[in-house]
């Protein structure tokens, strides 16, 4: 008798207060049910935003990238300036008379005249390419069997891709440039007519 006046006075006070006491519980199913997916607008707006990042992102990281490629193209050249005095003072020859001479297949462990092992075997062997750049270094100003000049240059493989600007050196260690990109020619005073590299 007291259980049941005490359920009754409970159902009571819960009717009161508003709350129903019999309310069923929602099972897992039912409540996954009425989860509400992502709409088309949504999923659309999603993508333009991600568009949108790498528009402005794609840009910047071309940019970044010829930087990155021409800084070792100039650093590149400065290797290969610095290989040639080295070669001219090791074989007594004057300058090496193509790029080849400088460095050799790997392993380049027997240096002799026409491969000394004096660079990187990207720079030294056909198709003399490294970090977007395409190399050439010829001697010249032959006489006496010896010579007594030399013009190395750097071309981006893909102006506008791999590089924007084409580089140069020779026998006075100054790099210069142009900046349209075109191959500068490893002719005897090619480097010469080029713009001056700041910062040389």
């Amino acid at each position: 008798m007291i259980l049941a006046l005490a359920s009754w006075v409970r159902l009571l006070w819960l009717a009161q207060s508003g709350d129903k006491p019999y309310k069923r519980q929602s099972t897992v199913g039912e409540a996954m049910s009425r989860q509400r997916g992502f709409s088309l607008i949504e999923l659309l707006i999603v993508v333009a935003i991600i568009l949108i990042i790498a528009a402005i992102a794609i840009p910047n990281l071309l940019r970044s990238k010829i930087a990155t490629n021409e800084s070792s193209a100039v650093a590149s050249i400065r290797t290969i300036t610095t290989a040639e005095t080295t070669y001219a003072s090791s074989w007594g020859s004057g300058y090496a008379a193509v790029l080849d001479n400088l460095g050799g297949p790997a392993p380049c462990t027997a240096a002799t005249g026409a491969t000394a092992c004096i660079i990187d075997g990207l720079l030294s062997v056909a198709p003399y390419t490294k970090s977007g750049y395409t190399f050439a270094a010829e001697g010249n100003t032959l006489l006496g069997g010896i010579n007594n000049g030399f013009e190395v240059s750097a071309t981006p493989v893909a102006v506008d891709v791999t590089g924007k600007r084409a580089f140069c050196s020779d026998q006075t260690g100054v790099i210069r440039f142009n900046a349209t990109g075109v191959p500068i020619g490893t002719g005897v005073g090619s480097c010469a007519s080029a713009t001056l590299l700041v910062g040389n």
